[in-house]
Protein backbone atom coordinates (compact mmCIF):
# COMPACT_ATOMS: atom_id res chain seq x y z
CA UNK A 1 0.00 0.00 0.00
CA UNK A 2 1.42 3.24 -0.47
CA UNK A 3 1.70 5.79 2.15
CA UNK A 4 -0.28 8.68 1.48
CA UNK A 5 0.64 11.09 4.98
CA UNK A 6 3.03 10.80 7.32
CA UNK A 7 3.18 12.58 10.73
CA UNK A 8 7.14 12.80 11.75
CA UNK A 9 7.82 13.75 15.55
CA UNK A 10 4.74 16.24 15.50
CA UNK A 11 4.71 18.69 18.74
CA UNK A 12 2.61 21.70 18.83
CA UNK A 13 2.80 23.51 22.13
CA UNK A 14 0.39 26.62 22.59
CA UNK A 15 2.32 29.85 23.90
CA UNK A 16 4.85 31.93 23.59
CA UNK A 17 8.25 29.98 24.85
CA UNK A 18 7.22 26.41 23.18
CA UNK A 19 10.97 25.00 23.22
CA UNK A 20 10.81 24.90 26.89
CA UNK A 21 7.79 23.14 27.43
CA UNK A 22 9.00 20.40 24.97
CA UNK A 23 11.98 20.15 26.97
CA UNK A 24 9.76 19.55 29.83
CA UNK A 25 7.78 17.17 28.50
CA UNK A 26 10.89 15.00 27.48
CA UNK A 27 11.83 15.48 31.12
CA UNK A 28 8.37 14.12 31.84
CA UNK A 29 6.27 16.84 33.59
CA UNK A 30 2.95 16.70 33.11
CA UNK A 31 0.55 18.68 30.83
CA UNK A 32 -0.94 20.29 34.29
CA UNK A 33 2.71 21.04 35.68
CA UNK A 34 4.08 22.24 32.89
CA UNK A 35 0.72 24.97 32.49
CA UNK A 36 0.87 25.89 35.98
CA UNK A 37 4.82 26.64 35.74
CA UNK A 38 4.57 28.39 32.36
CA UNK A 39 1.15 28.84 30.98
CA UNK A 40 2.28 26.67 28.04
CA UNK A 41 -0.86 24.21 26.82
CA UNK A 42 0.79 21.14 24.86
CA UNK A 43 -1.58 20.15 22.66
CA UNK A 44 0.39 17.27 20.91
CA UNK A 45 3.77 15.90 21.59
CA UNK A 46 5.69 14.04 19.39
CA UNK A 47 3.73 12.25 17.60
CA UNK A 48 4.23 9.99 14.40
CA UNK A 49 2.08 7.72 12.13
CA UNK A 50 1.78 7.04 8.53
CA UNK A 51 -1.49 6.76 6.94
CA UNK A 52 -2.47 4.54 3.70
CA UNK A 53 -3.38 5.99 0.46
CA UNK A 54 -7.92 5.15 0.70
CA UNK A 55 -7.58 3.96 4.33
CA UNK A 56 -10.02 5.13 7.18
CA UNK A 57 -7.78 5.85 9.77
CA UNK A 58 -9.45 7.00 13.44
CA UNK A 59 -7.61 9.03 15.92
CA UNK A 60 -9.19 8.26 18.98
CA UNK A 61 -8.78 9.85 22.61
CA UNK A 62 -11.12 11.49 25.16
CA UNK A 63 -11.30 15.62 25.53
CA UNK A 64 -7.78 16.86 26.08
CA UNK A 65 -5.76 13.99 24.44
CA UNK A 66 -4.44 16.62 21.30
CA UNK A 67 -7.12 14.90 18.83
CA UNK A 68 -8.23 18.08 17.56
CA UNK A 69 -5.28 19.77 17.79
CA UNK A 70 -3.36 17.10 15.94
CA UNK A 71 -5.97 16.97 13.11
CA UNK A 72 -5.89 20.52 12.83
CA UNK A 73 -1.73 20.69 11.83
CA UNK A 74 -2.27 18.38 9.01
CA UNK A 75 -4.37 21.48 7.31
CA UNK A 76 -1.98 23.96 8.90
CA UNK A 77 -4.39 25.59 10.75
CA UNK A 78 -2.63 24.60 13.79
CA UNK A 79 1.06 25.11 12.61
CA UNK A 80 3.37 22.41 14.37
CA UNK A 81 5.77 23.47 16.71
CA UNK A 82 7.93 21.04 15.56
CA UNK A 83 8.20 17.72 13.15
CA UNK A 84 7.09 17.07 9.79
CA UNK A 85 3.98 16.39 7.64
CA UNK A 86 4.55 14.74 4.71
CA UNK A 87 1.92 14.30 2.20
CA UNK A 88 3.12 12.71 -1.21
CA UNK A 89 6.32 12.81 -0.02
CA UNK A 90 6.38 16.57 0.77
CA UNK A 91 6.20 18.41 3.63
CA UNK A 92 3.45 20.79 4.01
CA UNK A 93 4.56 22.32 6.87
CA UNK A 94 7.23 24.14 4.41
CA UNK A 95 4.58 24.88 1.95
CA UNK A 96 4.53 28.75 1.07
CA UNK A 97 1.13 30.84 1.10
CA UNK A 98 0.31 29.65 -2.82
CA UNK A 99 1.25 25.97 -1.82
CA UNK A 100 -0.33 26.11 1.26
CA UNK A 101 -3.63 27.81 -0.71
CA UNK A 102 -3.31 25.20 -3.71
CA UNK A 103 -3.30 22.16 -1.01
CA UNK A 104 -5.99 23.34 1.00
CA UNK A 105 -8.35 23.96 -1.75
CA UNK A 106 -7.32 20.59 -3.70
CA UNK A 107 -5.58 17.90 -1.58
CA UNK A 108 -7.62 17.76 1.67
CA UNK A 109 -10.80 18.97 3.06
CA UNK A 110 -12.76 18.62 6.23
CA UNK A 111 -16.03 18.19 7.88
CA UNK A 112 -16.73 20.08 11.50
CA UNK A 113 -18.97 19.02 14.11
CA UNK A 114 -21.63 22.06 13.95
CA UNK A 115 -21.67 21.48 9.67
CA UNK A 116 -20.10 24.84 9.18
CA UNK A 117 -23.07 25.76 6.67
CA UNK A 118 -23.83 29.21 5.78
CA UNK A 119 -27.77 29.77 6.76
CA UNK A 120 -28.72 32.04 3.64
CA UNK A 121 -27.57 29.77 1.20
CA UNK A 122 -29.74 26.64 -0.19
CA UNK A 123 -28.23 23.05 0.10
CA UNK A 124 -26.93 23.46 -3.15
CA UNK A 125 -25.25 26.74 -2.69
CA UNK A 126 -23.74 25.75 0.43
CA UNK A 127 -22.27 22.38 -1.24
CA UNK A 128 -20.66 24.35 -4.37
CA UNK A 129 -19.30 26.75 -2.24
CA UNK A 130 -15.97 25.79 -2.28
CA UNK A 131 -15.90 25.46 -6.07
CA UNK A 132 -17.25 28.82 -6.32
CA UNK A 133 -14.33 30.24 -4.30
CA UNK A 134 -11.90 28.74 -6.82
CA UNK A 135 -13.25 30.46 -9.59
CA UNK A 136 -14.90 27.48 -11.26
CA UNK A 137 -17.95 28.43 -13.96
CA UNK A 138 -21.78 28.24 -12.22
CA UNK A 139 -23.06 25.61 -14.72
CA UNK A 140 -19.90 23.52 -13.56
CA UNK A 141 -19.99 23.60 -10.15
CA UNK A 142 -23.45 22.84 -9.75
CA UNK A 143 -23.25 20.12 -12.06
CA UNK A 144 -20.59 18.78 -9.52
CA UNK A 145 -22.67 20.44 -6.46
CA UNK A 146 -25.29 18.14 -7.34
CA UNK A 147 -23.59 14.40 -7.99
CA UNK A 148 -22.24 14.61 -4.59
CA UNK A 149 -25.58 15.80 -3.35
CA UNK A 150 -26.93 12.69 -4.73
CA UNK A 151 -24.05 10.88 -3.80
CA UNK A 152 -24.65 11.49 0.01
CA UNK A 153 -28.54 10.92 -0.41
CA UNK A 154 -30.07 14.38 -0.62
CA UNK A 155 -31.39 14.38 -3.99
CA UNK A 156 -34.75 16.55 -4.08
CA UNK A 157 -33.27 19.05 -1.22
CA UNK A 158 -31.36 20.89 -3.62
CA UNK A 159 -33.47 24.52 -2.78
CA UNK A 160 -34.06 23.63 1.13
CA UNK A 161 -32.22 25.92 3.76
CA UNK A 162 -29.57 24.53 6.64
CA UNK A 163 -32.61 25.36 9.00
CA UNK A 164 -35.47 23.14 6.99
CA UNK A 165 -33.14 20.10 7.94
CA UNK A 166 -32.32 17.68 10.45
CA UNK A 167 -29.06 17.23 12.14
CA UNK A 168 -28.16 14.37 10.24
CA UNK A 169 -28.84 16.24 7.06
CA UNK A 170 -27.28 19.23 7.78
CA UNK A 171 -24.12 16.82 8.51
CA UNK A 172 -24.42 14.49 5.12
CA UNK A 173 -24.22 18.54 3.16
CA UNK A 174 -21.30 19.25 5.33
CA UNK A 175 -19.69 15.98 4.02
CA UNK A 176 -21.12 16.65 -0.07
CA UNK A 177 -19.17 20.29 0.44
CA UNK A 178 -15.94 18.45 0.91
CA UNK A 179 -16.37 16.16 -1.22
CA UNK A 180 -17.23 18.05 -4.22
CA UNK A 181 -13.60 20.06 -4.52
CA UNK A 182 -12.43 16.12 -4.81
CA UNK A 183 -9.75 16.21 -2.32
CA UNK A 184 -7.31 13.49 -1.56
CA UNK A 185 -7.92 13.59 1.75
CA UNK A 186 -10.83 14.03 4.19
CA UNK A 187 -10.37 15.30 7.74
CA UNK A 188 -13.60 15.06 9.96
CA UNK A 189 -12.90 16.37 13.25
CA UNK A 190 -15.83 14.45 15.37
CA UNK A 191 -18.51 15.03 12.81
CA UNK A 192 -21.42 12.69 14.19
CA UNK A 193 -21.19 13.44 18.10
CA UNK A 194 -23.75 16.41 18.42
CA UNK A 195 -26.17 14.09 16.39
CA UNK A 196 -28.44 11.56 18.67
CA UNK A 197 -27.42 7.82 18.44
CA UNK A 198 -30.22 6.84 16.07
CA UNK A 199 -29.17 9.29 13.19
CA UNK A 200 -25.85 8.70 14.40
CA UNK A 201 -25.45 4.81 13.51
CA UNK A 202 -26.87 5.73 10.03
CA UNK A 203 -24.48 8.34 9.22
CA UNK A 204 -21.47 5.43 10.47
CA UNK A 205 -23.18 3.41 8.13
CA UNK A 206 -23.80 6.31 5.14
CA UNK A 207 -19.93 7.01 5.26
CA UNK A 208 -18.51 3.27 5.09
CA UNK A 209 -20.88 2.83 2.01
CA UNK A 210 -19.24 6.50 0.46
CA UNK A 211 -15.84 5.38 1.32
CA UNK A 212 -16.57 1.81 0.04
CA UNK A 213 -17.22 3.95 -3.71
CA UNK A 214 -14.98 6.50 -3.33
CA UNK A 215 -11.51 5.32 -1.32
CA UNK A 216 -10.91 8.84 0.03
CA UNK A 217 -8.38 8.99 2.51
CA UNK A 218 -10.03 9.65 5.48
CA UNK A 219 -8.73 10.99 9.27
CA UNK A 220 -11.64 10.60 11.48
CA UNK A 221 -11.97 12.12 14.94
CA UNK A 222 -14.12 10.84 18.22
CA UNK A 223 -13.56 10.37 21.46
CA UNK A 224 -16.27 7.17 20.90
CA UNK A 225 -14.61 3.60 21.00
CA UNK A 226 -17.60 1.81 19.50
CA UNK A 227 -17.79 4.18 16.67
CA UNK A 228 -13.46 4.28 15.87
CA UNK A 229 -13.99 0.67 16.09
CA UNK A 230 -16.85 0.51 13.46
CA UNK A 231 -15.26 3.15 11.05
CA UNK A 232 -11.81 2.81 11.04
CA UNK A 233 -9.25 0.21 9.15
CA UNK A 234 -6.93 1.52 12.02
CA UNK A 235 -7.08 3.44 14.71
CA UNK A 236 -4.88 5.98 16.96
CA UNK A 237 -5.16 6.18 20.90
CA UNK A 238 -4.38 9.34 22.19
CA UNK A 239 -3.70 10.63 25.73
CA UNK A 240 -2.30 13.71 27.19
CA UNK A 241 -1.10 15.12 23.64
CA UNK A 242 0.84 11.52 22.98
CA UNK A 243 -0.18 8.13 21.20
CA UNK A 244 -0.45 5.50 23.30
CA UNK A 245 -1.43 2.89 20.46
CA UNK A 246 -1.77 2.33 17.00
CA UNK A 247 -3.37 -0.72 15.55
CA UNK A 248 -6.21 -2.40 13.95
CA UNK A 249 -9.81 -2.53 16.27
CA UNK A 250 -8.63 -6.08 16.30
CA UNK A 251 -5.09 -5.41 17.53
CA UNK A 252 -6.17 -3.43 20.06
CA UNK A 253 -8.95 -5.31 21.36
CA UNK A 254 -6.45 -8.55 22.13
CA UNK A 255 -3.40 -6.60 22.47
CA UNK A 256 -3.79 -3.61 24.57
CA UNK A 257 -0.51 -1.44 24.69
CA UNK A 258 -1.09 0.31 28.21
CA UNK A 259 -3.63 -0.06 31.58
CA UNK A 260 -4.85 3.32 29.59
CA UNK A 261 -6.11 1.44 27.00
CA UNK A 262 -7.26 -1.67 28.66
CA UNK A 263 -9.33 0.50 30.90
CA UNK A 264 -10.87 2.40 27.69
CA UNK A 265 -12.02 -0.49 26.06
CA UNK A 266 -13.07 -2.39 28.65
CA UNK A 267 -16.53 -2.15 28.57
CA UNK A 268 -16.94 -2.49 24.55
CA UNK A 269 -19.08 -4.88 22.83
CA UNK A 270 -16.69 -6.99 21.00
CA UNK A 271 -19.89 -8.18 18.95
CA UNK A 272 -19.80 -5.17 17.63
CA UNK A 273 -16.14 -4.93 16.40
CA UNK A 274 -15.28 -8.12 15.08
CA UNK A 275 -16.15 -9.34 12.06
CA UNK A 276 -16.62 -12.64 10.27
CA UNK A 277 -13.22 -12.62 9.20
CA UNK A 278 -11.50 -11.89 12.45
CA UNK A 279 -12.74 -15.10 14.06
CA UNK A 280 -13.04 -17.63 10.87
CA UNK A 281 -10.65 -20.34 10.12
CA UNK A 282 -8.78 -21.70 7.73
CA UNK A 283 -11.14 -23.77 5.56
CA UNK A 284 -10.37 -27.49 6.17
CA UNK A 285 -11.68 -30.78 4.44
CA UNK A 286 -12.59 -29.24 1.35
CA UNK A 287 -14.34 -31.12 -1.03
CA UNK A 288 -13.92 -30.60 -4.85
CA UNK A 289 -16.67 -31.01 -7.06
CA UNK A 290 -15.33 -33.46 -9.65
CA UNK A 291 -14.21 -35.82 -6.47
CA UNK A 292 -16.41 -38.41 -5.62
CA UNK A 293 -18.38 -39.45 -2.75
CA UNK A 294 -15.71 -42.35 -1.56
CA UNK A 295 -13.58 -38.84 -1.81
CA UNK A 296 -15.60 -37.23 0.08
CA UNK A 297 -15.78 -39.91 2.98
CA UNK A 298 -12.42 -40.07 3.22
CA UNK A 299 -11.47 -36.10 3.62
CA UNK A 300 -14.58 -36.31 6.10
CA UNK A 301 -12.54 -39.46 8.03
CA UNK A 302 -9.50 -38.08 8.53
CA UNK A 303 -10.78 -34.45 8.99
CA UNK A 304 -12.47 -35.59 11.68
CA UNK A 305 -15.63 -33.86 10.41
CA UNK A 306 -19.32 -34.95 9.87
CA UNK A 307 -19.85 -32.53 6.88
CA UNK A 308 -17.44 -31.11 3.90
CA UNK A 309 -18.18 -27.94 1.99
CA UNK A 310 -17.59 -28.73 -1.90
CA UNK A 311 -15.96 -26.13 -3.94
CA UNK A 312 -15.40 -26.07 -7.92
CA UNK A 313 -11.57 -25.76 -8.91
CA UNK A 314 -11.68 -22.06 -8.34
CA UNK A 315 -12.66 -22.61 -4.77
CA UNK A 316 -16.16 -21.06 -5.54
CA UNK A 317 -18.56 -22.44 -2.87
CA UNK A 318 -21.07 -24.98 -4.43
CA UNK A 319 -22.69 -27.20 -1.36
CA UNK A 320 -22.02 -29.05 1.93
CA UNK A 321 -22.21 -32.93 2.48
CA UNK A 322 -22.78 -34.56 5.54
CA UNK A 323 -20.74 -38.21 6.28
CA UNK A 324 -24.73 -39.30 6.03
CA UNK A 325 -25.66 -38.17 2.89
CA UNK A 326 -22.10 -39.89 1.56
CA UNK A 327 -22.66 -43.13 2.99
CA UNK A 328 -26.38 -43.39 1.53
CA UNK A 329 -24.72 -41.96 -1.40
CA UNK A 330 -22.24 -44.36 -2.05
CA UNK A 331 -24.68 -47.19 -1.37
CA UNK A 332 -26.97 -46.10 -3.90
CA UNK A 333 -24.26 -45.60 -6.50
CA UNK A 334 -24.78 -41.96 -6.70
CA UNK A 335 -23.22 -38.71 -7.29
CA UNK A 336 -21.63 -36.40 -5.28
CA UNK A 337 -23.23 -33.44 -7.31
CA UNK A 338 -26.77 -35.50 -6.29
CA UNK A 339 -26.62 -36.20 -2.43
CA UNK A 340 -25.13 -32.98 -1.83
CA UNK A 341 -27.35 -29.37 -0.62
CA UNK A 342 -27.11 -26.56 -2.12
CA UNK A 343 -28.65 -25.18 0.59
CA UNK A 344 -25.67 -23.60 2.79
CA UNK A 345 -25.66 -20.46 5.20
CA UNK A 346 -22.58 -17.66 3.98
CA UNK A 347 -21.51 -14.62 5.36
CA UNK A 348 -19.07 -12.04 4.16
CA UNK A 349 -16.13 -11.47 5.19
CA UNK A 350 -16.67 -8.39 6.91
CA UNK A 351 -20.27 -8.89 8.53
CA UNK A 352 -20.28 -8.32 12.30
CA UNK A 353 -20.32 -11.34 14.57
CA UNK A 354 -23.20 -9.67 16.20
CA UNK A 355 -25.19 -10.24 12.52
CA UNK A 356 -24.00 -13.81 12.07
CA UNK A 357 -25.04 -15.32 15.81
CA UNK A 358 -28.71 -15.55 14.76
CA UNK A 359 -27.10 -17.77 11.73
CA UNK A 360 -24.90 -19.39 14.17
CA UNK A 361 -27.62 -20.36 16.37
CA UNK A 362 -30.25 -21.69 13.69
CA UNK A 363 -27.34 -23.24 11.31
CA UNK A 364 -26.71 -27.29 12.06
CA UNK A 365 -23.20 -26.67 10.10
CA UNK A 366 -20.62 -24.83 10.33
CA UNK A 367 -20.78 -21.35 8.41
CA UNK A 368 -18.47 -20.52 5.19
CA UNK A 369 -17.35 -17.09 4.61
CA UNK A 370 -17.06 -16.36 1.39
CA UNK A 371 -16.62 -13.12 -0.87
CA UNK A 372 -19.04 -11.36 -3.56
CA UNK A 373 -17.61 -14.51 -6.60
CA UNK A 374 -18.68 -17.21 -3.75
CA UNK A 375 -14.98 -17.94 -3.35
CA UNK A 376 -14.55 -19.78 0.08
CA UNK A 377 -12.45 -17.69 2.87
CA UNK A 378 -12.74 -19.41 5.78
CA UNK A 379 -15.14 -21.25 8.02
CA UNK A 380 -17.04 -20.37 11.62
CA UNK A 381 -17.88 -22.95 14.18
CA UNK A 382 -19.76 -22.20 16.78
CA UNK A 383 -16.81 -22.40 19.34
CA UNK A 384 -15.35 -19.52 17.60
CA UNK A 385 -18.35 -17.05 18.30
CA UNK A 386 -18.87 -18.02 21.78
CA UNK A 387 -14.92 -17.29 22.44
CA UNK A 388 -15.02 -14.22 20.31
CA UNK A 389 -17.50 -12.98 23.04
CA UNK A 390 -16.30 -14.36 26.21
CA UNK A 391 -12.03 -14.02 25.75
CA UNK A 392 -9.75 -11.41 25.34
CA UNK A 393 -8.32 -13.42 22.87
CA UNK A 394 -9.41 -15.77 19.45
CA UNK A 395 -7.26 -18.48 19.18
CA UNK A 396 -5.85 -18.60 15.84
CA UNK A 397 -6.18 -21.08 13.73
Amino acid sequence: MTIKLKIENVSKIFGPRPKKAIQMVKNGVSKEEILAKTGHTVGVYNASMEIMEGETFVIMGLSGSGKSTLIRCLNLLNRPTSGAIYVDGENVVEYNKNQLRYYRQKKIAMVFQHFGLFSHRTVLENIEYGLEIRGMSKTERLQIAQKHLETVGLKGYENKYPDELSGGMRQRVGIARALANDPDILLMDEPFSALDPLIRREMQLELLDIQNRLQKTIIFITHDVNEAFKIGDRVAVMKDGKVEQIGTPEEILDKPASNYISEFIRDIDRSKILQAENIMMKPFGLVSLKDGLQVAAKVMNENGISSAFVADRKRQLQGIVTIDQAIDGIKQKKTLQEVMSTDVKTVRPHEYVQDIIPLVLESKYPLVVTDEDKTIKGIILRVHVLASLISDNVEEE
